[in-house]
């Protein structure tokens, strides 16, 4: 897979090549991975300016420099492609560099607040039951059919998403399930892919450090049904909306395709009805205009029953059989961080989830109180150096649905914990809590004081495996402290 730096430039109005027309064999961004006859790619942010690493770049082979630099000058025998904007030019060389992969496969993406983690793992196992080989992007792993890989963000950027989707087709993958955030929508990110089913699930105030308004980020989630909508190399195009949703109106201005709609409280042409939710599991009935489907499900929770119609709808949509798509639903047992329980010899529960927003806050804690018959205690922080706004409304949360809450440090970044900890404290109104700065000794203080029939919630993590302090990133796993927390306890009791 080879282009013409000539080629690449004719792509971009006003581009300009400094030096010979050179033959290209890769795109690349990151200085330690460009390999012989790359094109390099000068990506400048807040912290590093890819024109630092220009010599370390041409001595592991690079050829070329993509840059915005006017009169840039170019190291001896290296050609340099100067462009206007450097994220519209990508959006547009970056997917012709590649061919185009994701117009080979089918291409399913998840957008929306929370959900989109489960909603993808949900599709994953139906299309597999279904005989396909499946790819998955997204915030906990990429996927290859069963082989992970890691992941730095929610979606990857332009050129590290192209190499992803390139890796897949040549493995054979038929189907790609993606979470697309709404960073990568604003940042175009997934420019150049062609979506075939695209899903909204909901949009609750998050992100708002970045999108400054809730109106900017229902646009940046609007994208998505933009890109589906348009005319593409692939036919049977279709939008699934959580019509629940406030905003569904907005996004379904924006799908100029086939829809699918899903509600459990409006009318939808598929219904979550006769909805139970139990410690471990849930039953539920999906209405549609074709007939019903009775799901015994292996996870629990009202938000669950909706990323199981989010699923549901998308593979209705990609033409799965309803038999199938009832199979792996009910075979479906979780995904990690996700509602997930601690499996341990205690006469309490204990579950740790990625709950990071007031919405998610909000479904966990109203799920644990369907469920629960002692009292609710809740561990949970915000991160550092993000939306400020959420954090006074998350501790309301806490204090309204919770029997005990401990405040603690998420991932403080560059923040101080203790300011992070006033803010969240400044909803928490007139009800004892307790603040302890230090994340492992908050889940040891919950674990201390559950007793039988209570429920520990641990929030704001899930899978993570890290905290991200002032000093740096060290390693931190709510479900391996929690572990240990009930193993000191057990320990205390028996002694």
């Amino acid at each position: 897979m080879k282009k013409k730096l000539s080629e690449l430039a004719l792509l971009i109005p006003d581009a300009e090549i400094i030096g010979g027309d050179v033959e290209i064999s890769g795109v690349e961004h990151d200085s330690r991975k460009v390999e012989t006859g790359n094109l390099f790619v000068c990506m400048e942010g807040a912290h590093v300016d890819g024109h630092n690493f220009i010599p370390q770049a041409v001595s592991r082979g690079a050829t070329a420099i993509l840059t915005t630099r006017k009169n840039f000058t170019p190291p001896e025998n290296i050609s340099a492609l100067v462009v206007p904007d450097m994220l519209n030019a990508l959006a547009v060389i970056v997917p012709y560099f590649y061919d185009y992969p994701s117009r080979k496969m089918r291409v399913i993406g998840v957008t929306g607040t929370n959900g989109k983690t489960t909603t993808t793992y949900l599709l994953r196992e139906i299309f597999q039951s279904a005989g396909f080989k499946v790819g998955l992007i997204g915030t906990i792993q990429n996927l290859i059919g069963d082989e992970s890989f890691p992941v730095r963000n929610t979606t990857p950027n332009v050129i590290d998403l192209q190499k992803i989707l390139v890796d897949m087709l040549a493995e054979k993958v038929q189907v790609v399930v993606m979470e697309v955030s709404s960073h990568a929508l604003a940042e175009n990110r997934v420019a150049g892919v062609e979506f075939d089913t695209a899903i909204f699930t909901n949009l609750t105030q998050d992100h708002l450090d970045f999108h400054g308004t809730m109106e900017n980020y229902l646009r940046a989630k609007a994208k998505l049904f933009d890109m589906v909508s348009r005319h593409g190399r692939k036919k049977n195009k279709t939008a699934i909306i959580n019509v629940d949703d406030a905003a569904s109106a907005e996004i379904l201005k924006h799908c100029l395709c086939e829809k699918i709609t899903y509600s459990v409280g409006n009318p939808a042409d598929l219904r979550g009805a006769e909805v139970q939710c139990e410690m471990r599991n849930a039953q539920c009935v999906i209405e549609t205009a074709q007939g019903k489907m009775n799901l015994s499900l292996q996870i629990t929770g009202l938000f669950n029953v909706y990323n199981v119609l989010a699923a549901a709808g998308a593979a209705l949509a990609e033409n799965i059989r309803p038999d199938v798509i009832k199979r792996a639903l009910e075979n479906f047992k979780s995904v990690p961080g996700r509602f997930e329980r601690i499996f341990a010899d205690v006469p309490f529960e204990v579950i740790v989830d990625y709950a990071h927003t007031p919405d998610g806050v909000k479904n966990v804690l109203q799920t644990a109180r369907q469920i629960v018959k002692g009292k609710i205690i809740t561990v949970f922080g915000c991160g550092g150096d993000r939306d400020h706004g959420k954090r006074p409304i998350m501790g309301k949360l806490a204090a309204e649905l919770s029997d005990v809450v401990i405040i603690t440090s998420d991932n403080p970044r560059t923040e101080d914990p203790e300011k992070i900890l006033d803010e969240i404290a400044a909803g928490i109104d007139k009800k004892i809590y307790e603040r302890i700065v230090d994340r492992r000794a908050a889940i040891f203080r919950a674990i201390e004081l559950a007793e039988a029939g209570d429920i520990v919630l641990i929030l704001g993590k899930g899978h993570e495996n890290y905290q991200i302090l002032n000093t740096g990133k060290i390693h931190f796993d709510d479900r391996e402290v929690a572990l240990a927390a009930i193993k000191n306890v057990g320990g205390n009791n028996n002694g």
